[in-house]
């Protein structure tokens, strides 16, 4: 199975997430982990920051745009432009989604 797993985030620790990772720390946790856990598929991880607006989707905007908001937290995880998580990440709503994708 394809999976394209986004974590969108920025350098600042999101202010309502005290004492989780940063997101560049939950998107190479994920990396890691999902790849040792799902050898077999095909596994496209990026990095979304959002301070940046190089090359995004119209998707990564209208997150973005969420997430300025307020409306979602960062770090937020997507798998196939399917939001799954966002503020404290955690492995099992991941593996969930990736067994409902599949």
């Amino acid at each position: 199975m394809k999976y394209v797993i986004n974590v969108y985030g920025r350098d600042v620790i999101c202010a309502s997430c005290v004492n989780a990772p940063g997101s560049k720390d939950t998107y190479e946790w994920l990396e890691a982990v999902l790849s040792r856990k799902y050898p077999e598929d095909d596994l496209n991880f990026n990095y979304i920051d959002i301070d940046r607006n190089d090359n995004l989707s119209d998707f990564d905007e209208s997150i973005i745009e969420r997430i300025n908001e307020d409306e979602l937290f960062y770090p937020l995880v997507t798998i196939n432009d399917e939001i799954v998580q966002d503020g404290h990440v955690q492995l099992k709503p991941i593996q969930k989604s990736m067994a409902e994708q599949a």
